[in-house]
């Protein structure tokens, strides 16, 4: 079996990177997903807030994914469903399985990684105690509730604040559950602050930051668990120790990009993000390989990974087609002062849009700071922020006239900088 462009995953990434190539002018497409329908994670979001950058309007997750699926269908674009991908060849050759066919392989002249990302599990956490029933991931209880109907349980504490464990808070409140409080690790929250607001603060569940699960009491089922504060190397403080009965401990600690079968087919891969290491393009070290949305980087909303998906398939549709001339010049992208990576890694300066997007995000909170891109002694951009934090992606936009205008360069840097350091000098000068 053979086609032009192969698509892994038909999640909202998938779905819109294979809307833009067939849009491009691709015909020969094929989607590949092993679930059983298209729209991936977002059917199980049956909140609102999706789409307003997209659609303008605001979508539950249901609605946003139907609205891509609809594309697809109306483009008439290809799809195998309940397929398992196995392996991934450098030469793109896709090895897969399903019920009908057994094992067979797929031929592609370019491949676009679109796999998403899964939650971290209580084996990563090395959470001390017994293994009861009662321990899932966020993105567990929230399939059990909002597409089996099935409540994990009446009395919940949850550890970790990314936005799948803030949003359950919510949900597991309005469901009856009593949800009696939110510990993260970290001392910041890892999810947006829209949900903490109206997630844990509109319905009064408390968050606490600088605390971890130490310990986890029953052997049959969860009975009760007992957090405790922690110091600035992450470890328990003796003393602090709160016990808290619940029946159900929800585990939101993370999200790690699905890269196995990037891995496989030798990807080089990013030691920060879990994901490919790409261009401006969004193609990977090995040509014709694409990657994009949160299998590159996890996102915090789908309508940046649909914006990401559609840079990816318009790129491999010039792939297949040999508009997409061979990379030249690469200049390696450099974060500093907090600046945790950079999405693109590189960017070849003739190949980038005139106005090319980066995104990334910071390690730790920041106020009252500025974000300064240079290239060499050129400053490329400058914009200021009052409030940056690990939890919501950041953007900056490279203009390729100001980039060339700065003359053969090896790296732009993107930083961190106090705001107030320009006062401070006026200040002492004064």
């Amino acid at each position: 079996m053979k086609t032009e462009v192969a698509v892994i995953g038909g999640g909202p990434a998938g779905l819109a990177a294979a809307v833009a190539a067939r849009d491009a002018g691709v015909e020969d497409i094929l989607i590949i997903e092993r679930d059983n329908e298209l729209g991936g994670i977002l059917n199980q979001c049956v909140h609102n807030g999706f789409g307003l950058h997209t659609f303008k309007e605001e979508l539950t997750g249901p609605e946003y994914a139907g609205r891509y699926i609809d594309m697809v269908n109306e483009r008439k674009i290809p799809y195998l469903l309940k397929t398992m991908v196995v392996d991934i060849s450098r030469d793109k050759v896709i090895t897969v399985m399903n019920r009908e066919k057994g094992l067979f392989t797929i031929e592609a002249d370019a491949i676009i990684l679109a796999m998403g990302c899964r939650e971290r599990s209580r084996g990563a956490l090395n959470i001390p105690g017994y293994r009861p029933a009662g321990i899932y991931s966020a993105g567990t209880a929230q399939r059990y509730v909002n597409m089996e109907g099935r409540m994990p349980g009446k009395e919940i504490v949850i550890l970790g604040s990314g936005d799948i464990g803030l949003i359950m808070a919510r949900r597991m409140t309005l469901e009856g559950a009593k949800v009696k409080v939110v510990a993260e690790l970290m001392p910041y929250s890892g999810g947006l602050k829209r949900n903490i607001v109206q997630c844990l603060d509109d319905f009064g569940i408390p968050l606490k930051l600088s605390h971890t699960v130490v310990d986890i009491k029953g052997t049959d089922r969860v009975e009760g668990v007992t957090i405790a504060q922690v110091d600035e190397k992450l470890k328990p403080i003796p003393g602090t120790e709160e016990f808290y009965s619940c029946d159900t401990l929800l585990l939101s600690c993370g999200l790690i990009p699905e890269n196995e079968l990037s891995s496989q087919a030798g990807v080089a891969l990013s030691s920060v993000t879990g994901g490919p290491v790409v261009d401006e393009s969004l193609e990977t070290d090995i040509d014709g390989i694409f990657a994009c949305g949160n299998v590159l980087h996890v996102h915090d909303l789908v309508d940046f990974v649909s914006q990401e998906a559609s840079i990816a398939g318009e790129k491999a549709a010039e792939y297949v087609k040999g508009a997409l001339a061979p990379s030249g010049k690469k200049i390696s992208l450099q974060g500093v002062g907090g600046v945790r990576y950079t999405v693109p890694a590189e960017i070849d300066p003739e190949r980038m849009a005139d106005k090319q997007v980066v995104r990334f995000r910071v390690g730790k909170v920041f106020k009252n700071v500025k974000v300064v891109t240079t290239a060499g002694d050129q400053v490329l951009s400058s914009s200021k922020k009052r409030v940056m934090a690990p939890g919501e992606m950041e953007q900056v936009v490279i203009r390729k006239d100001k980039l060339i205008a700065a003359g053969p360069v090896e790296k732009i840097v993107i930083a961190v900088e106090d705001n107030q350091t320009e006062a401070k000098a006026a200040d002492k000068e004064a």
